[in-house]
């Protein structure tokens, strides 16, 4: 384990209304649900599902691709949970940690359709980008949405990301590769 990260399996991140903490195994059925509920919803702004997506082996082996990321730091995932009555609503994480003269990661976040726009993804991407900076130490966070995706465009901006430019096919998202904007937020820039 590298000494600039604390571990983050037990980490839990509290902020306006949310709870973060680490995806566990006993967290199958809540969110197979949820993403069952919000397949529509999350369906033009993702990759295409696996035709076993939902099942528990699936989720078995995304279980064992975050503990991988956790164990090398180059992945923090984080299911989001209602503060009020711990209901999942969502996942926001950082990917793809780059060290060395980089000191970055990609955020990625989606919220079930039974709670957006409440204010929960905004919640759970201010405490995790606060993770990000105080105790992860990175010097940036990139974030990437489609072009079309107006809600997501406009809360990275409110929170402080800086538009840095369209990159052509940069995610294969429902089958096709799709153009992104992408965004950038630094330690030093404030975040709203």
């Amino acid at each position: 384990m590298a000494l600039w990260r604390e571990d983050s399996q037990d980490t839990v991140l509290w902020g306006d209304g949310v709870r973060l903490r680490a995806p566990r195994a006993e967290d199958y059925d809540s969110w197979a649900k949820l993403r069952y509920a919000s397949r529509a919803h999350t369906r033009p702004w993702e990759p295409a599902w696996a035709q076993d997506e939902l099942t528990r082996s699936a989720y078995k082996r995304r279980m064992r691709r975050y503990q991988s990321d956790l164990d090398n730091g180059t992945g923090y995932p984080f299911f989001v949970f209602r503060q009020a009555d711990d209901v999942l609503v969502g996942a926001c994480n950082l990917n793809n940690v780059r060290r060395g003269v980089l000191q970055t990661a990609d955020l990625g976040y989606w919220i079930g359709a039974p709670y957006v726009r409440r204010g929960h993804a905004r919640a759970a991407v201010r405490r995790v980008l606060a993770y990000a900076f105080e105790v992860l130490r990175l010097n940036r966070v990139e974030a990437a949405t489609r072009l079309e995706n107006d809600a997501s465009r406009a809360l990275l901006v409110s929170l402080g990301f800086t538009h840095e430019g369209r990159a052509r096919r940069f995610l294969k998202i429902d089958g096709e590769w799709r153009d992104h904007d992408r965004f950038a937020i630094l330690f030093d820039d404030p975040v709203s």
